[in-house]
């Protein structure tokens, strides 16, 4: 196994993150220093980084989280706040999120130790869409959603087509669908704040076709089989 491919997949973070280690020199292999990218990993090497031993992990786990307000999508924080690992045993607690959702925002978050499928899943290259619930103060106009659609301009670049329908309006607030290829930072709540909306709820629903089921708010569960076959095949 390649050593990039070897890092990631022991949980290390994405193929650029792990090449980086190798690059600057922090990978050993049976205690010399990898200088090569294409160096291949044996089932008998041992590997270090920073002085610590890794290894492949005997099978990866793959956990649905369902995310409420007021916790921050990292494995820790130096402000004290909660974050996402608080909601976990502490069996689960070397799982990484894949993606973030914003500190206000709730809804489905996947953790999982495979590197190579939090690449998959976050790579802008993938197009993977995330389909969000939506709620906003006002009445929105076709119009409105059309320039949503077409790629809004949010701090001096326009960023890319997305998916939009208005589910109802009750007279104060507009709930919506939106389904966005992209995962820049509080994104959602800029781009209806392009077009002069204030967001008051957002929830993810779905990762490509994999829906938040079965997971009440700060619960979790574990993938099913089907369900990271289907994440693995995006």
């Amino acid at each position: 196994m390649r050593i990039n491919k070897f890092l990631s997949s022991a949980g290390l973070g994405s193929r650029r993150k792990v090449e980086a280690l190798v690059n600057e020199g922090r990978v050993k292999v049976n205690g010399e220093v990898v200088d090569s990218l294409v160096f291949s990993v044996f089932p008998k090497d041992v590997v270090f980084v920073d002085g610590n031993e890794v290894a492949l992990p005997a099978e990866n786990v793959y956990v649905m989280l369902h995310k409420p307000k007021g916790y921050i999508t990292a494995v820790s924080d130096d402000r004290g706040r909660k974050t996402v690992m608080d909601l976990l045993p502490e069996n689960l607690k070397h799982l990484k999120p894949v993606g973030r959702l914003d500190y206000d925002s709730e809804g489905l978050l996947i953790l999982t130790d495979d590197g190579e499928l939090t690449y998959a899943l976050t790579h802008p290259s993938h197009e993977v869409g995330k389909t969000y619930l939506v709620k906003v103060e006002g009445e929105i106009k076709e119009s409105q959603l059309a320039v949503l659609r077409a790629g809004v301009v949010v701090e001096g670049k326009r960023l890319a087509k997305c998916k939009v329908k208005l589910q109802n309006y009750d007279g104060h607030i507009s709930k919506l669908e939106i389904t966005i290829f992209e995962g820049k930072n509080r994104q959602i709540r800029k781009m209806f704040e392009a077009v002069g909306f204030k967001v008051v709820f957002l929830k993810r629903t779905q990762i490509g076709e994999l829906r938040l089921s079965g997971v009440d708010r700060g619960k979790y569960r574990l993938l099913s089989a089907i369900e990271i076959e289907y994440l693995k095949s995006l």
